[in-house]
């Protein structure tokens, strides 16, 4: 069957889980793309949005987009509702599935893939996890109009290891400026004696490739009375791999935050360190700068090319050069300032605003292919 460009439909399953990393960019993407069809309104008569969640979907937990339909469909869930009730509903038009994976049935996809950790760095996974996600995008990878990944490294290592072209994939960056539009939650501050001496802020899981007990292994022995570690990030045990949670009394756990409370803490931390040995972009590191919180950067994976010169680089597998890192950018107050106004002047390139443009091109790309009406498509302008 010939799909009908007029049809957009979005795999809206991201919105029933967790918002983490690949989470964020679908919503922040889609939130973007809704102001840009809203200013080009006339362009798009026509055309319908609709972004498919699975029926059990609760509500109040959608976002309230002007021109994307957020409409519940199926009986089934997760997984099944994924490959199984998707592609069924969707097979009438383009369906676009942001958050590492699509249905392998639908033939008339856009995906994104963030990163390739499923094939660099399987110990982090759990074998069924593994075996899915690698068939999925083997598939996916081949019967796709178009894969978007997030970061040029991303884009080399799924094209090594999917054994694609690499001109199959485009590159739409992240952007970071949502965390300045939660108002500071200070309370998580109270709450936990936070301001009562110097903290560094740590986000991730358990997973061994987020490398979190690297960093508590490298200040365990600190001066208790100069520093603590606060680690942010929920569990995901059903995904990752857990390694055993090393404790001390510096260490402070607070799990899952609300992006109000994670602002109040990266405004008020010290630095934020970011230990990842696999990373297909790293988004906390300039949410981090974006509210002036310098940042202490692994030297592995995209992050010397997201972030360039505005983190101060350490090597994550090497104890002795993480203690030193933290030590020497404790002691300089000059450095401090240099990497925090870095931080504030890279954040201005990353915006979720280029990456809803860049969604929208390809969008017209197809309808151009296809299109309902004799209306010309829109070009974006540079400027906007």
């Amino acid at each position: 069957m010939t799909a009908n460009s007029s049809l957009i439909y979005f795999n809206g399953r991201f919105l029933t889980q967790p918002v983490t990393g690949v989470q964020r960019f679908a919503l922040e993407v889609l939130n973007s793309l809704d102001n840009y069809l809203t200013e080009y309104a006339s362009f798009f008569q026509g055309y319908h949005f609709i972004c498919l969640v699975p029926s059990e979907s609760q509500e109040k937990s959608f976002p309230h987009w002007k021109n994307i339909l957020i409409k519940r469909s199926g009986r089934l869930n997760g997984n099944l509702w994924e490959q199984i009730e998707l592609p069924i509903i969707a097979r009438r038009g383009l369906l676009i599935s942001l958050c590492n994976i699509g249905s392998v049935f639908h033939f008339q996809q856009i995906v994104t893939f963030h990163d390739a950790s499923v094939f660099a760095v399987p110990w982090a996974y759990k074998i069924a996890f593994i075996l899915k996600y690698r068939f999925v995008m083997w598939i996916l990878a081949r019967t796709a109009r178009q894969v978007f990944t997030v970061s040029q490294f991303s884009k080399t290592e799924l094209a090594k290891y999917l054994g694609t072209s690499i001109e199959r994939i485009s590159i739409i960056p992240e952007g970071c400026e949502h965390i300045l539009q939660a108002s500071p939650d200070r309370s998580i501050i109270t709450k936990h004696n936070l301001s009562q001496k110097p903290f560094i802020l740590t986000i991730g899981s358990l997973s061994p490739h987020k490398n979190i007990n690297n960093v508590i292994e490298a200040i365990k022995n600190y001066h208790t009375d100069e520093i603590n570690l606060v680690i942010v990030g929920g569990e995901f045990g059903k995904v990752f791999k857990q390694v055993e949670a090393q404790e001390t009394k510096q260490i402070i756990r607070l799990g899952y935050v609300t992006d109000s409370e994670l602002r109040a803490l990266y405004e008020n931390a010290l630095c934020l360190i970011f230990p990842s040995l696999y990373e297909g972009f790293g988004l906390p590191p300039l949410e981090a700068m974006s509210c002036g919180c310098p940042v202490l950067s692994s030297n592995m994976g995209s992050f010397p090319e997201i972030y360039r010169d505005a983190a101060l680089y350490f090597d994550p597998t090497n104890l002795d050069e993480i203690r030193k890192t933290i030590q020497v950018f404790m002691g300089n107050a000059a450095l401090q300032k240099h990497y925090r106004c870095k931080g504030f002047s890279l954040v201005k390139q990353y915006t979720w605003k280029q990456a809803g443009k860049a969604l929208l091109e390809r969008i017209i790309d197809y309808a151009v292919y296809s299109p309902p009406s004799q209306a010309a498509a829109p070009i974006i302008g540079e400027g906007l």
